[in-house]
C-alpha cells in the first residue's frame, strides 16, 4: 500500500499490538509504555498516512476498514524488519560480509596466499583483495576504496599520522643487499655499502619505499648508489640481478635465494616497516576485525618459517 511509505516503523508496532490486544490499555501493558503514549502513537500515525485507522467503539476504540487493511500490510513490514534486524546482529557478532583489502604487490608476495587459506575459513566473509602499488603519500587516499590499506615506508620516514587514521604494525621487514650467484662478495656473512658503491644499481621508482631506504643509506654514508635501471617488480629484479645486471636491495622475507644470493648490510640498519592502514574504528566490524587478525597470524607464520 503506498501510504505506508515512510510510515514510522514503531507506530505500526503500536498499531499491530492494538489490533491484537484489542485496547489502548492491553497494548500499553504489552509495550510496557502508558495508555496515553499509545493514543499519541496512533494518532500520530493516523496524520502519517493522512486516514483515520481508529474509530471510537463504546468507551473504547477498533480499527477503520483502512486501519484493519494497514495492520495486514504492517505484518510484512515487521516481519520484514525482523529478519533485518536478526541478519544485521548476525554481521555484528560475525566476521560476515565484505571487506575490501589492498595490499603493495611485494606484501600479497609474501602474505596472500597464506591470508586465503584462512579467509575461508569464516563461512559469509567476501574478502575482495587488490594488489596496489603505492606510495606513502598515497595511502590515506586508498581508504576511500578499501577498508584495510597494508602499506610499506622506510623506518626512517615519518609514520602515517593523521586522526582519521589508525595504523596496526605488521612487521619490520629487513632489506638485504641481492648479488648475482659467483660474486666475489658472496663468501662474506655481510657486505658493507661501500663494498657494491661502484657496482650498477637496480631499484624500483623514486617515491617508492625501498628506493627511499636507498635515498636515506646514501644520505647516511655519503655514497651514492649507481642506479641503472628502475623496476616495481621485485622478480623482474631478482632476474636481472641473477643475470648479473647488477646488485639491488631487496626484502628479505620474499627474496629467492635459488636465484640470486642474499647478504645483510653490514654497519647500517636498513628495513621497511609494514603496517596496516585503516580508519578509526573500523576493527569494530567482525568481519573487518577477522581480516586484521589473519594479517597478524600470517605474518607471524612468515616470520617463523624464515628464521635460520
Amino acid at each position: 500500500m503506498c501510504f505506508t511509505v515512510g510510515v514510522d516503523v514503531g507506530r505500526l508496532r503500536t498499531l499491530r499490538e492494538f489490533a491484537d490486544r484489542g485496547s489502548v490499555t492491553a497494548a500499553a501493558r504489552a509495550l510496557h509504555c502508558t495508555p496515553s503514549a499509545v493514543s499519541q502513537q496512533l494518532r500520530a500515525l493516523q496524520q502519517e498516512v493522512g486516514l483515520a485507522l481508529t474509530e471510537p467503539s463504546g468507551r473504547g476504540l477498533r480499527l477503520t476498514d483502512a486501519g484493519r487493511a494497514l495492520v495486514a500490510r504492517a505484518d510484512e513490514v515487521l516481519a520484514a524488519v525482523d529478519r533485518a534486524d536478526a541478519e544485521l546482529d548476525a554481521y555484528r557478532s560475525a566476521p560476515r560480509g565484505r571487506v575490501r583489502l589492498a595490499l603493495f604487490p611485494s606484501a600479497a608476495l609474501m602474505l596472500l596466499s597464506g591470508l586465503l587459506h584462512r579467509f575461508a575459513r569464516y563461512d559469509g566473509l567476501d574478502a575482495e583483495v587488490r594488489d596496489v602499488d603505492m606510495t606513502p603519500p598515497e595511502v590515506p587516499g586508498l581508504l576511500a576504496d578499501f577498508d584495510l590499506v597494508v602499506a610499506h615506508r622506510d623506518e626512517h620516514a615519518a609514520p602515517f599520522e593523521d586522526e582519521r587514521l589508525e595504523v596496526v604494525h605488521l612487521l619490520r621487514e629487513p632489506l638485504d643487499l641481492a648479488l648475482p650467484p659467483g660474486h666475489p662478495l658472496g663468501a662474506a656473512d655481510r657486505v658493507g655499502l661501500a663494498d657494491v658503491a661502484a657496482e650498477p644499481w637496480i631499484s624500483v621508482d623514486v617515491g617508492f619505499p625501498v628506493d627511499d631506504v636507498l635515498l636515506s643509506l646514501a644520505v647516511r654514508t655519503g655514497i651514492r648508489p649507481r642506479v641503472v635501471h628502475r623496476i616495481n617488480d621485485f622478480r623482474i629484479i631478482e632476474s636481472l640481478v641473477a643475470a648479473g645486471h647488477g646488485v639491488a636491495l631487496l626484502p628479505r622475507y620474499t627474496v629467492d635465494t635459488t636465484r640470486v644470493l642474499r647478504r645483510p648490510l653490514a654497519g647500517i640498519r636498513a628495513a621497511r616497516h609494514v603496517e596496516v592502514v585503516l580508519r578509526p574504528g573500523a576493527a569494530t566490524r567482525p568481519a573487518v576485525a577477522a581480516v586484521l587478525d589473519a594479517l597478524r597470524a600470517e605474518v607471524a607464520e612468515v616470520g617463523r618459517e624464515t628464521l635460520p
